[in-house]
């Protein structure tokens, strides 16, 4: 096979399994996983293992754990998401962002109150909401900050890896029922409009949220990934709004009111607003533009030779399905389709890949998102255009990597702007 023919750069996983009937003499495609793979001399089948345990544990060379930004009660600390695999983060590192620190709550004494423009104000217990007929999500949540870093305030160091940039997001099986089976429990009045969801922390966290969501697919929460949700998740139950910004998604729920009009609280005012070029302000900015970032080869990996390498990361999007991932090598000048690895879910973080034929010279590696609305990933120009600098949320720019001759991958930080 005459590799000529073929772009020097990209070529399909396809073309790759076709030529020589699946093998490609001399042709290695090197990823994260069998780069950095170490075999032991030691041989197990001649030493008895260890028996049977309460609670399983991880290999000891596979310690994933998240970075805490800031260890404080209104901090935040995010997800190894360079370090996953497949499209479920495990509950322990799944990213965390809290108001007023994580509240300890008896599950025997919790509460749900639904009341306002309703018929018949109740309330809930655990076991009563667990009564309901169960559903399962898989679906990501983003905090609207993700991505931000003091970005273009503060400025941001070319040594950060997808962790610290995009760390605030994460993608779990989320199990409870749906809200609008307990908003029919109680009876919306016919001229409710919106919802107040209140939480049991610290900081009584509030948001205003339009009762359209809760009669599409909004759900109130209380397992995660097979066992009930993490306390730092919201324990016992949380709200759910997939695909849309995570504070919104209120947890330690203990509070719904239905009105007419939204409530205007100070999460959705001072904070989670994005000021705009013309001295307006975009309030309830709550759905997640489709994103995408490339988590290999990213910092602070090395590549240590030339040649094949395979290009992955994660893309995804609060309208819906994932339906196609572009990625240049070449800092967008030509882009080229990769393949997303199934299952491709609704509002769900989904695996791209693919194959690269690195020359040992200097390259910029970008990828853009395109979901099923047909909204495209931005740069950071386009974004900016339309929103200005005034933001500290939404930041769902094209990300670039930048591989240098020696092999060493960084942020690309002008490439970006």
């Amino acid at each position: 096979m005459e590799w000529k023919k073929i772009d020097q750069h990209l070529l399909s996983r396809r073309t790759l399994l076709a030529a020589s009937g699946g093998l490609i003499s001399g042709v290695i495609l090197k990823t994260a996983a069998n780069a950095m793979t170490v075999f032991s001399p030691t041989d197990p089948t001649k030493t008895i293992g260890r028996g049977s345990s309460a609670i399983g544990k991880r290999a000891p060379v596979e310690q994933l754990t998240r970075y805490v930004n800031r260890p404080t009660p209104s901090g935040e600390s995010m997800c190894p998401i360079q370090d996953l695999v497949g499209i479920i983060t495990p509950s322990d590192i799944h990213f965390e962002r809290h108001h007023g620190g994580i509240p300890t709550i008896e599950p025997e004494t919790y509460e749900l109150l639904i009341h306002g423009m309703v018929e018949r104000p109740m309330k809930f217990t655990l076991a009563d909401l667990k009564r309901f007929p169960q559903r399962s999500r898989i679906c990501f949540i983003e905090c609207s900050g993700n991505g931000y870093s003091g970005y273009y305030k503060q400025g941001i160091t070319e040594e950060l890896s997808p962790q610290r940039l995009d760390g605030l997001l994460s993608t779990s099986e989320w199990t409870g029922m749906m809200l609008s089976t307990l908003f029919r429990e109680v009876g919306v009045k016919p001229g409710a409009k919106w919802f107040l969801a209140e939480g049991s922390d610290a900081a009584v966290m509030t948001r205003s949220i339009p009762i359209e969501k809760a009669w599409d697919d909004a759900m109130i929460v209380f397992g995660q990934n097979g066992e009930a949700i993490r306390p730092e998740q919201g324990y016992p139950a949380r709200l759910l709004l997939p695909g849309w910004e995570g504070n919104s998604q209120v947890k330690w729920i203990r509070r719904l009111e239905l009105s007419d009009k939204p409530f205007m609280t100070r999460e959705e005012t001072s904070k989670y607003s994005d000021p705009l070029p013309d001295c307006t302000a975009r309030l309830f900015s709550f759905v997640m533009d489709a994103k995408s970032i490339i988590t290999f080869p990213s910092f602070p990996y090395v590549l240590p030779e030339k040649g094949w390498w395979e290009i992955q990361g994660f893309a995804w999007s609060g309208r819906g399905k994932i339906i196609r991932v572009e990625v240049s090598t070449d800092g967008g000048r030509n882009w080229y389709r990769a393949e997303l690895q199934e299952p491709v879910l609704s509002k769900c973080q989904t695996r791209f890949r693919i194959p690269w034929n690195w020359n040992g010279r200097k390259s910029i590696l970008m990828s853009r998102a395109i979901d099923e609305t047909g909204y495209i990933q931005p740069s950071y120009a386009q974004l900016e255009k339309v929103r200005g600098k005034g933001t500290s949320y939404h930041f769902n720019h094209i990300r670039a990597w930048k591989v240098e001759q020696d092999g060493r991958v960084l942020l690309g930080l002008n490439e970006m702007a």
